[in-house]
């Protein structure tokens, strides 16, 4: 099985964070429990906000979990 990748872009004031997965845009997370809702839907199942915050297959640019 190959290994899915989630891109959060960096934030724009008032629109949060665009996410990819797969490359793919699937939305925008204005927190991390936002975020592990996005994910819940494209399919990782059982997420809160501190296994999205410590998830290697997230790649964070313009700051990481903690920048919103």
């Amino acid at each position: 099985m190959t290994e899915r990748s989630v891109t959060v872009c960096p934030p724009v004031k008032g629109e949060g964070r665009q996410v990819r997965v797969d490359g793919e845009p699937v939305g925008a997370a204005s927190s991390l429990r936002g975020l592990a809702e996005i994910m819940r839907r494209a399919g990782w199942a059982g997420l809160d906000e501190i296994d999205v915050a410590d998830s290697p297959v997230i790649e964070w640019y313009g700051g990481g979990p903690e920048v919103w």
